[in-house]
């Protein structure tokens, strides 16, 4: 992982110098302040009654039961009246052991313990109600609770067995909070609406490193206890947690990768003295990085973006999803037309916004999921809305503000106001959208200007009104559309026609777009499969996973068998969503259903509790999976072997594209 840092001694996955004179943080309403939804259906708590300030982590880490276990301490202001009870996101999989309360400053020499009860939410959370003493809650006035808990298995948290890391000396264990999984890591406001800053005490094992999302950080040997502290507000689902046997190379003056030992050199030498130049770039875009701090490079340069465009204003509630991921994706793009140029920013939208239309072709254009603002149902998981909508028609539509803006300059400058304005805070579309009509005023309804459609944009279904200009990339698109069209026939192409493409000079967004355009023309021949297999195979072996996925996905739609083995073994190796999901349906939707079953139960251990539900999905729809024996895993291999099996499948609807630069 990258991260930036703060000093040599860092221990923080997020980092900031000082904050530099002149920066401004609006703490309280006034002019521009941001609208506050006035509830969030995927929150079971009562957010609105109170102001949290602060809260403070204290956990043991236990790699053999696998459980964290501790205590959580809320500060808390109430600012409604005849507020009695405090009601928090939870979820079954935490075990709560006490709650009490103090009230600072009034002489309370002890915590007064508190009843509380656990009630039914939705299928990813429960409530947890709190009953407070009328005589402790007076508007304005802290109060502390202490929350004594221990984890077990929920969806915020992955134990990896030590045979399962790259290693395979010692265990890991991390957390991913988005979008409303780290109610079962704490029980808190699982709400973007709500920020704080927090600190944290982390207790662990010998050998073993803890990395938080804090931007102070300090570690004691003698007693093993990490500490972190994060100054800056931030909500529920941004505070994430790794341990494990960890080392790290510093590759900028504020940047620094940590991983394994056996990944370390690799990622230094694909991260090297990018990440820096990144944050250069992006600096001079949206103003100063407020943190601090070749794989996949365009994940890295995205979640830079987010640090201004997520982290630091974030969308108040997930039905407007695109605030946070539209804004940090056409941020990405600015950054890379900066560092790389145009064409290479053309190339890669392309290969988006051709698996957005694949996408609607799919759900048809009428489907609400294609809104910007989706409205959804109490019980609705707001992670099934992290589709290609909220990211590709998000940017669209930022793009099309940048149109409207009349030139991108000064549209890089209404971004930087933008987090000026609001930064450390939670907001809506139409704060957005107010502050972009007052900063270019000849843009007002007043002005009557034909074309300014926000409601159509935020409230439509279907494909964007709008797309940028792409034709800057034509000189990298052009030559993959011509390959394409020489295998996408009933017989194989004349080999010396194929001369003139050379692969191995491509960059990994061609090859992509390339095997994206030949799934839409799959199922293929078996003639130009073989001869496919025969030219390329060997070349998209070598390439990263988003190459060899969409490979073998071509190979399942088209029953081409001498894939098999292949297929076996990428399912042992990768156990991300976006890889699993796409290979998982093509093989349930054809002739080698019993191969994926079998893969299932070998690698079932080790799939997040969410991805595994999906999967059993695929496998057994409608009902639930057989209770078989778990087949011992096949150990991972760097190389995968040669060969067999396919099926056709609908392609995966809600796949993102991630693939280096």
């Amino acid at each position: 992982m990258a991260e930036l840092r703060q000093t040599p001694t860092s221990l923080c996955c997020c980092r900031k110098s000082s904050p530099t004179s002149g920066t401004r943080v609006l703490a309280g309403p006034g002019p521009g302040s941001p609208q506050r939804p006035l509830v969030d259906v995927a929150s079971a708590s009562n957010f609105r009654s109170f102001q949290l300030r602060h809260f403070h982590l204290d956990l043991r880490l236990n790699f053999a039961v696998k459980e964290m276990s501790g205590w959580l301490v809320l500060d808390l202001v109430p600012v409604q009246l005849g507020v009695c009870s405090l009601v928090l996101d939870s979820h079954p999989s935490l075990l709560i052991h006490s709650i009490d309360y103090k009230v600072p400053g009034t002489g309370q020499d002890e915590p007064v313990s508190l009843t509380y009860r656990v009630d039914p939410f939705t299928d990813f959370g429960s409530s947890l109600n709190i009953s407070l003493p009328a005589g402790a809650v007076k508007l304005g006035r802290l109060i502390q609770i202490t929350i004594r808990y221990t984890t077990t298995d929920g969806p915020a948290i992955w134990w990896l067995d030590s045979e399962l890391t790259c290693g395979r000396t010692r265990p890991l264990v991390f957390t991913q909070g988005h979008s409303v999984c780290n109610r079962s890591f704490f029980p808190c406001f699982d709400t973007p609406s709500v920020k704080s800053t927090y600190t944290a005490t982390v207790r662990v094992p010998d050998g073993v490193t803890v990395l938080m999302s804090a931007s102070q950080s300090s570690f004691s040997k003698a007693d093993r206890v990490f500490q972190f502290c994060m100054e800056f507000p931030v909500p529920s689902y941004l505070v994430a947690l790794v341990a494990g046997e960890l080392q790290h190379v510093d590759v900028g003056p504020r940047s620094r990768v940590w991983a394994e030992p056996c990944l370390l050199s690799c990622a230094v030498k694909k991260l090297g003295g990018s990440v820096e130049r990144w944050l250069a770039v992006a600096e001079s875009l949206f103003g100063p990085y407020l943190w601090g701090s070749d794989f996949l490079l365009i994940d890295v340069i995205h979640e830079i973006a987010h640090a201004w465009f997520g982290n630091a204003v974030t969308n108040a509630t997930w039905e407007e999803m695109w605030l946070s991921e539209g804004l940090a994706t056409y941020a990405q793009r600015r950054i890379t037309t900066e560092a790389y140029g145009e064409a290479f920013t053309c190339l890669e939208t392309v290969v988006r916004l051709d698996a957005l239309h694949r996408q609607l072709r799919l759900l048809g254009d009428n489907n609400p999921v294609s809104k910007l603002q989706v409205k959804f149902d109490h019980g609705v998981n707001p992670s099934s809305l992290m589709n290609l909508f909220t990211y590709e028609k998000g940017f669209c539509f930022v793009s099309y503000l940048s149109e409207l803006s009349g030139d991108v300059q000064r549209f890089d400058a209404f971004l930087r106001d933008y987090i000026l304005q609001f930064q450390f805070r939670s907001v809506v579309a139409q704060d957005l959208l107010d502050l972009f009509l007052h900063s270019f005023p000849e843009l007002s309804p007043d002005c009557q200007r034909e074309g300014v459609e926000f409601e159509r944009w935020l409230s439509g279904c279907g494909p964007p009104p709008y797309e940028p200009n792409l034709s800057a990339g034509t000189a990298l698109i052009g030559p993959v559309q011509d390959l394409c069209d020489l295998w996408t026939t009933s017989e194989p192409p004349d080999p010396a026609r194929l001369d003139t493409f050379d692969l191995s000079s491509w960059s990994t967004f061609q090859i992509v777009l390339f095997l994206d355009r030949l799934l839409d023309a799959s199922p293929l021949t078996p003639s130009v499969m073989a001869a496919l297999s025969s030219q390329y195979a060997a070349l998209f072996a070598r390439l990263n996973a988003e190459v060899e996925v969409r490979w073998l996905q071509v190979a399942l739609r088209s029953s081409f068998h001498p894939e098999e083995p292949r297929v076996r073994s990428f399912l042992q190796k990768h156990t991300s969503r976006m890889y699993t999901v796409p290979l998982y349906e093509d093989l349930a939707a054809g002739t080698m259903k019993g191969v994926a079953v079998e893969i299932f139960y070998q690698t079932q251990h080790r799939l997040h509790p969410n991805l595994r539900r999906t999967l059993q999905q695929i496998l057994f729809p409608g009902g639930t999976a057989p209770a078989l024996p778990v087949v011992p895993p096949s150990p991972p291999c760097s190389a995968p072997p040669q060969q067999p099996p396919a099926a056709t499948s609908p392609a995966s609807a809600l796949r993102n594209v991630n693939v280096s630069a």
